[in-house]
């Protein structure tokens, strides 16, 4: 994960009952609570990939919230990769 104090991007991969059930409007709540930028889409595989733009704080909020409990659905893992903000992004949608 980078160290820096600028934005960073993690982008997601969430498997298990994800599709089909809030995920993504769920996703898209936290992620504007948290102040983040980006997009939650379902992948032709099942999951949802998840890609966040903003403080490293709020990204590893958001992490740590996408392999919690409250989620819907039933989350049985999550992947993350961590890079430099593209600085591209604006608010945060359902894809």
């Amino acid at each position: 994960m980078p160290q820096d104090s600028g934005d960073i991007r993690m982008t997601a991969w969430v498997r298990g009952t994800v599709q089909g059930v809030g995920f993504r409007w769920w996703t898209r709540s936290r992620a504007l609570e948290l102040g983040l930028v980006g997009w939650a889409r379902n992948t032709e595989d099942g999951r949802v990939e998840v890609v966040a733009e903003g403080s490293e704080e709020a990204c590893v909020k958001l992490l740590d919230l996408l392999r919690g409990c409250d989620t819907p659905g039933k989350v049985d893992g999550v992947v993350e990769r961590w890079s430099e903000s593209r600085g591209s992004l604006g608010g945060f949608s359902e894809r």
